[in-house]
């Protein structure tokens, strides 16, 4: 079963636009849950976003350098 990612909520103060700095995995990489999937910036700071779930990377849907927002889907996982 494929299931969407989503960019997660930052936190209260956290920015909701946020720039996709570097992806971590390659599609095909078998993740468990909490592995690091992307790198972000925002204007104040780099993260990076953990993987909610455990499964296999099928699809990038944002590609590195593009403006992302809070909910908008960033890959696709096999699970």
């Amino acid at each position: 079963m494929n299931v969407d990612i989503t960019l997660p909520d930052l936190g209260d103060d956290a920015e909701h636009t946020v720039t996709v700095s570097s992806w971590m995995v390659e599609v095909g990489s078998q993740l468990a849950e909490g592995d690091d999937l992307l790198e972000i910036t925002t204007d104040k700071a780099a993260f990076c976003v953990p993987a909610p779930q455990a499964g296999t990377l099928k699809e990038c849907r944002v590609q590195e350098d593009q403006v992302i927002e809070v909910g908008d889907v960033i890959c696709t996982f096999e699970v």
